[in-house]
C-alpha cells in the first residue's frame, strides 16, 4: 500500500528525471511536468497520498502527448521517445495505489532514468541519473520491509535507509568497477542523431553587431584541446578557426556559397597531432587551429578552412586532428566572380568610410601592404576603444563606428576592417573562431571558454589569404595574454555603468567555479565516458595482457578474489560479534563427533547434561555448566573465569575422547 515513505521517494525519483531534462525539453512540456510535480509535493504535505481520478490521468496524458507531438512531429525519436517515456512515468505514479503499481513505478523509474544518458553523459547529468537510482532503490527497499505500517517519516530514518541502499551499491561497485575495466568493450553500433532545429551555443553561421560582444561575457567552456602545448603556437597564436563570412548586407556578415566546397589536404611529416573535444556534444562545426585537418570519418574540411560534420551526430569521443602548421598556408586561385564578391559592398552608403579608405590608399602610392598598415596605424592613433558595451549603431554602421562611437568589440573592428580593405579593391573577408584560451588546472590540457570568442580579418594578397588581426591593434593584452585575463585586469572593457564592479567580481567567481567544474567533467568524460576498445586494449596492454582470454582470466580472477574477500571479511565480523565464551565453546563442539554436536534445540544445560552421562567423572561437566551461567546471566566475565571456563571444556573434551576409547576396547 502506498505510505509516505514510498510516496517522498517516487516525488524524489521524479523530481531528478525533471531536473535531467529541463534543459533538452519544451518550455511548456517541462511546465506542464513542474505543475504536476508540484501539485504531488501539495498532496504530499496535507496527507492526501490517493490516487489521482481517471479523468484527471487522462487529461494529462493527452495534453503530454499533443505537446510532445507538436514540438517534436513525432513520438519517436530521441528527444521525443524519452520525453514519452517520462509522460509515461508520470502518469503512472498518479494512478499508483497497491504494491503491484509501486514495484511498475519504481522499476520503469530505473529505466527512465537510464534513458536521460541519451540526452547527455556529462557528469552532472550522472549525478541525477544516480540520485534517482538510490531513490529508486530506497523505494523498492520501503516495499520490502514492515516499517511501512509507521505513517510518520524522520530525518533519522531516512539516515538508515539511505545508509542501507549505499551498503547495497558498496558491495556491487568492486564488480562493476571490474566488469567496466576488463569486460570486452564493443564498437558504438549505432550514433544518435541530432535534431535538426536543435539550437546550439557558441559561434552562430551569421554575425551582426554585439554578438561576439554577448558570448564573450561567458565563462563556460566552448573547447578542450589535449596535446603537448610546446609543439603547437604561442598563445597570442592561437587562432581557432570557425567559419568565414564574406557577404555582407550592411547589417549581418553571412557565409557565402563559394565556401560550400569540398577542401582536401593531406598531411605532412611535420604536422602535430592533437585531440579536440568539444564541451557542446551537438556542435555544429569543429573550431580547429588554423591550418588544420581531421581526422574524422564524418568531418570534412571546406575551402574556407572550415571544419563541419557530414551528419550531425552526439560525440562523447576527442576528435583527432592534425596541425600542419602556420607556413602552411596555400596559395588560393580566386575566379574572378569570387574576386568579385570579395569586394563587394554597398556603394551608396558609408560614404565617409569609402573617403577615408581611397585618401588612405591614394597617400600609400596605392600598395596593398603600406595600406594595410596605414589603416592600422590610423585605429591606433584615432582613440579608439575595446569594450563589451559598445552601443547600439544604426543606418550607415561603419561611419558611425569610426567616426562616432569609436567603442567596439572585435567583430566591430574586424567588420569595418574588412569594408576599408573592399573599399578600394582588395579582397577580404572576416573569420570568426576563437582565440587564445588557458591551461587546465592539471596542465595537460588547454581550455578554451566562450569569451574567447573572437572575430578577425582576412586580406588576400599575393596570391594567399592572409591573417589580419585589427583588434591588436586596439586591445593587444586581449592577444597577448587571453581574453580570461584581460577581463580581470582591465576592468573599463566591462563599461561604465553602474554594475560593472558586480559583474567583475560575478566573473571572478564564475571563472573559478567554472574552472574545477569543466575540468571535473573532463575527466568524468575521458576516464568513463572516452573509456571506449581502443584505451582498454592500450591500458591492459601496459599490465601485459594483450588477448581475449587474458581479459577473461583476469576478470574471472578478481570477482573470484572479491567474493573471498567479501566471504572472509563476512567471517571475520561474525567471530567479532561473538563473545569469548562462545568461541570457546564453539571451539570445543567441533572437536566433538556430529553425534554428540550441540543440537539446534538444545540448551547450553541440556547439552553439557547429555554429555555428562557418557562418563564416569561428571565433576567437570557440574562445574562448567555452573560457570557458563555465572558467565552469562550474571555477567562475571573476568579473565579468571574465561581461563577457567576453557579449561573445564578442555577436560570435558578429554573425557569424552576417554569414554569413547573405553567403549571400543570393550566392543573388541
Amino acid at each position: 500500500m502506498m505510505t509516505k515513505q514510498i510516496y517522498f521517494c517516487i516525488l524524489a525519483a521524479l523530481a531528478f528525471v525533471l531536473m535531467g531534462q529541463v534543459a533538452f525539453i519544451p518550455v511548456t512540456l517541462s511546465g506542464l511536468w513542474g505543475v504536476v510535480w508540484l501539485t504531488l509535493v501539495w498532496r504530499y504535505s496535507k496527507h492526501r497520498i490517493n490516487p489521482f481520478p481517471k479523468l484527471v490521468l487522462v487529461l494529462f496524458t493527452l495534453l503530454s502527448l499533443g505537446l510532445i507531438y507538436i514540438n517534436y512531429q513525432t513520438l519517436l525519436g530521441v528527444e521525443a521517445g524519452v520525453a514519452f517515456l517520462s509522460t509515461c512515468l508520470f502518469a503512472k505514479s498518479l494512478e499508483a495505489k497497491n504494491t503491484r503499481d509501486l514495484l511498475i513505478v519504481f522499476n520503469f523509474a530505473l529505466f527512465v532514468s537510464a534513458s536521460l544518458l541519451l540526452h547527455s553523459q556529462a557528469f552532472w547529468m550522472a549525478v541525477l541519473v544516480f540520485a534517482s537510482f538510490v531513490m529508486c532503490l530506497m523505494g523498492l527497499y520501503r516495499i520490502q520491509t514492515s516499517s511501512f505500517n509507521n505513517n510518520t517519516i524522520s530525518s533519522n530514518q531516512l539516515k538508515q535507509d539511505i545508509k542501507q541502499i549505499f551498503k547495497f551499491v558498496g558491495i556491487a561497485t568492486p564488480f562493476f568497477i571490474l566488469l567496466f575495466i576488463f569486460f570486452p568493450r564493443l564498437p558504438p553500433l549505432w550514433s544518435i542523431p541530432i535534431q535538426k532545429d536543435r539550437a546550439t551555443t557558441g559561434i552562430s553561421d551569421r554575425m551582426s553587431p554585439g554578438d561576439i560582444a554577448e558570448l564573450s561575457q561567458s565563462s563556460a567552456l566552448a573547447f578542450r584541446v589535449v596535446a603537448n602545448m610546446y609543439q603547437l603556437p604561442s598563445r597570442n597564436e592561437l587562432y581557432w578557426r570557425a567559419l568565414v563570412l564574406d557577404e555582407y548586407d550592411g547589417t549581418t556578415w553571412t557565409s557565402s556559397f563559394f565556401n560550400q566546397q569540398v577542401k582536401n589536404i593531406q598531411s605532412n611529416s611535420h604536422s602535430v597531432p592533437y585531440q579536440y573535444l568539444p564541451a557542446d556534444e551537438q556542435a555544429n562545426w569543429i573550431m580547429g587551429l588554423e591550418y588544420s585537418i581531421p581526422q574524422g570519418r564524418y568531418l570534412q574540411l571546406y575551402q574556407d578552412d572550415s571544419i563541419r560534420p557530414t551528419r550531425l551526430i552526439k560525440r562523447n569521443q576527442p576528435i583527432q586532428m592534425q596541425w600542419l602548421g602556420r607556413t602552411s598556408a596555400e596559395s588560393v586561385s580566386l575566379s574572378p566572380r569570387q574576386l568579385e564578391f570579395n569586394i563587394r559592398f554597398k556603394q551608396d552608403s558609408d560614404k565617409k568610410a569609402q573617403q577615408l579608405a581611397h585618401e588612405l590608399f591614394e597617400q600609400n602610392q596605392q600598395q596593398p601592404e603600406k595600406y594595410i598598415q596605414a589603416v592600422l596605424s590610423w585605429y591606433r592613433k584615432n582613440g579608439f576603444v575595446y569594450t563589451l558595451t559598445p552601443g547600439t549603431l544604426g543606418g550607415d554602421r561603419i561611419d558611425q563606428f569610426l567616426f562616432s562611437s569609436r567603442k567596439g568589440f572585435c567583430e566591430h573592428y574586424a567588420s569595418s576592417f574588412v569594408m576599408l580593405m573592399r573599399y578600394v579593391g582588395i579582397p577580404a573577408r572576416v573569420v570568426t573562431g576563437y582565440q587564445g584560451g588557458q591551461l587546465a588546472p592539471d596542465g595537460q590540457s588547454w581550455e578554451v571558454r566562450q569569451l574567447d570568442a573572437h572575430a578577425w580579418s582576412e586580406v588576400y594578397l599575393n596570391g594567399k589569404w592572409k591573417r589580419i588581426d585589427p583588434t591588436a591593434m586596439i586591445a593587444p593584452q586581449r592577444i597577448d595574454t587571453g581574453m580570461q585575463d584581460y577581463l580581470a585586469e582591465d576592468q573599463t572593457v566591462w563599461g561604465d555603468n553602474q554594475t560593472q564592479a558586480w559583474r567583475v567580481q560575478q566573473f571572478k567567481l564564475l571563472k573559478n567555479m567554472r574552472i574545477w567544474s569543466d575540468y571535473l567533467s573532463y575527466q568524468w568524460q575521458s576516464k568513463v565516458v572516452g573509456y571506449d576498445a581502443e584505451k582498454q586494449k592500450n591500458w591492459l596492454a601496459r599490465l601485459g595482457l594483450d588477448s581475449s582470454y587474458g581479459y577473461a582470466v583476469v576478470l574471472i580472477l578478481g570477482i573470484g578474489g572479491v567474493l573471498m574477500l567479501y566471504v572472509g571479511f563476512y567471517w571475520w565480523r561474525q567471530s567479532r560479534r561473538q563473545e569469548q565464551y562462545q568461541r570457546i565453546i564453539f571451539k570445543f563442539q567441533k572437536q566433538l563427533p556430529k553425534h554428540l554436536q550441540k543440537y539446534p534445540a538444545e540448551t547450553f544445560h541440556s547439552w553439557i547434561k547429555r554429555l555428562s552421562l557418557l562418563v564416569e567423572d561428571q565433576q567437570p561437566f557440574e562445574k562448567v555448566i555452573v560457570l557458563y551461567q555465572k558467565i552469562v546471566f550474571l555477567e562475571q566475565k573476568n579473565g579468571s573465569d574465561i581461563h577457567q571456563f576453557r579449561k573445564l571444556l578442555k577436560d570435558c573434551a578429554i573425557a569424552l575422547k576417554q569414554s569413547q576409547k573405553t567403549c571400543e576396547h570393550a566392543e573388541k
